[in-house]
């Protein structure tokens, strides 16, 4: 196996022989360096696996040193010593580039973590071509995307996934953590917006026994669950702002007290973090504590919409019916360049979560297993040219005069309008369900005879019925 080597650079030779021994003891060969010019020349000189900086140089500042390595040597982790309490510049020195920070007194246990972490890094290479295999899609967008997120996961920086609901946050951030040098440690998911206020605490940090009503055994929390790895923060502008002052101590911390525990316990966790929300917007109507917002958006990864790379429709199209394919043991259907060019013109609100949903009603849907543009059902619409020219009317909606209503008695309305607060998606389905409930009623729950009078195949009926839980 290859030494690993380390370039190490503090003006103290008490901190330098004691990261050199450390380091030592690890099977890693250490060169030292007492400045700025030092270290420059050996990094011109040498390859080296790892580097450690001071933050305080004689000649200068270990950010000088971070950024002189982002844009000389990218592929080489560099972690700096902050003074203790210096978590600002210890952040800025991570959106500078750096791998890690650790800080003084030196921990070494702490140290050893970040060692090791910071030796396991895969090459660049090998992490794009991974991302290129997850994140689906050869437009520019998805290319620096997969960039971005190759060069994130060397880092164990904070990480705020931005993004609309379905453009795939998770996806990016178990990416993050599956190219990091966390791979092998556990990945832990939560939704903030999931969990009982007053079970928060308990669920993020654990609880002993008898700690409160009800808690008959110990628990390990969050926290300790994702111990060695990635804890993903899902919807966490949900937090209300009691948990938010815990979070954010816990995180400037490393530690963790569990409700009723006497004493604090150390964490190493990586901190991942989403939201659909802006989260800015929220800390100016003081909904997200600004400390916290600073803590979890060291760096943004934005995850662009569906609708900003249309030229990856296709591609992704064809993946999800492959899966879909597979998941129903289908034959794989076809989709006509009418319906395909349909796809690539939507809007798409929900993303690719709406694609799938989109995908999966067209394969269930389509018949000589052929998806047409009618299958897909994009917008009202193509909604409304599929339904029944009888389709009841709301009453707010509806004319207000029996000679219209004599005149055109199966008439499609003029202009159906939504309730205040009701989606177009609610309207139709309910609108769906009425027409559906009353051919079964008036066929006496025969699906077979209901659907030919619904005008759909048996398959397509058996589909809606599903979807609006009607069986």
């Amino acid at each position: 196996m290859t030494t690993k080597r380390a370039l190490i650079v503090d003006d103290e030779p008490d901190i330098r022989e004691l990261l050199e021994i450390t380091l030592g003891r690890m099977n890693v060969e250490t060169v030292a360096a007492a400045d700025l010019g030092a270290a420059r020349s050996l990094l011109e000189q040498n390859e080296f696996d790892l580097c450690l900086t001071d933050m305080h140089l004689p000649d200068g500042n270990g950010l000088e040193l971070v950024n002189h390595i982002a844009a000389n040597s990218p592929g080489l982790p560099v972690a700096v010593i902050t003074a203790f309490g210096s978590m600002d510049t210890a952040i800025t020195a991570l959106k500078a580039g750096a791998f890690d920070f650790v800080q003084k007194p030196v921990d070494l246990d702490q140290l050893r973590a970040l060692v090791e972490s910071a030796l396991k890094i895969a090459p660049m290479e090998t992490a794009e071509k991974t991302g290129a295999a997850r994140l689906t899609g050869a437009s520019d967008v998805m290319e620096r995307l997969r960039s971005q997120i190759a060069k994130l996961a060397r880092s164990q920086a904070p990480i705020y996934v931005s993004g609309e609901s379905g453009s795939g946050k998770e996806v990016a951030a178990r990416l993050i953590h599956e190219l990091g040098p966390r791979a092998e440690a556990p990945f832990v998911p939560v939704n903030c917006g999931a969990i009982p206020s007053e079970l928060m605490e308990s669920e993020f940090f654990g609880h002993t026994k008898g700690s409160f009503t009800g808690a008959v055994t110990d628990k390990e929390g969050l926290f300790a669950a994702a111990e060695g790895g990635t804890l993903f923060l899902d919807e966490v502008a949900d937090l209300p702002l009691s948990m938010q002052v815990k979070l954010l101590r816990a995180i400037q911390e490393k530690a963790v007290r569990p409700v009723g525990a006497a004493a604090e316990q150390r964490i190493d966790v990586r901190v991942l973090s989403a939201t659909h929300k802006d989260l800015a917007n929220e800390v100016a109507e003081d909904r997200f504590r600004q400390d916290l917002y600073y803590r979890l958006n060291v760096i943004e990864l934005a995850m662009p919409s569906l609708r900003d790379r249309p030229a990856d429709i296709p591609e992704l199209a064809g993946q999800i019916l492959q899966r879909l394919a597979t998941s129903y043991a289908a034959k794989l259907p076809v989709i006509s360049n009418d319906a395909l060019q349909e796809l690539c013109g939507y809007d798409y609100p929900g993303n690719v979560r709406e694609l799938e949903n989109v995908l999966e009603r067209a394969f269930t849907l389509c018949e000589n297993n052929c998806i047409e543009m009618a299958d897909l059902q994009l917008g009202s619409a193509i909604i409304e040219d599929r339904l029944p020219k009888s389709v009841p009317v709301p009453e707010e909606s509806a004319p207000n005069t029996s000679t219209a209503d004599a005149a055109a008695p199966h008439q499609q309305p003029a202009e159906l309008a939504l309730a205040p607060g009701q989606s177009l998606e609610e309207f139709l389905e309910a609108i769906e369900r009425r027409l559906i409930t009353e051919a079964l009623e008036a066929t006496r729950w025969n699906k077979t005879a209901a659907a030919k009078q619904l005008g759909i195949t048996f398959r397509a009926l058996r589909y809606r019925l599903k979807k609006l839980e009607l069986e």
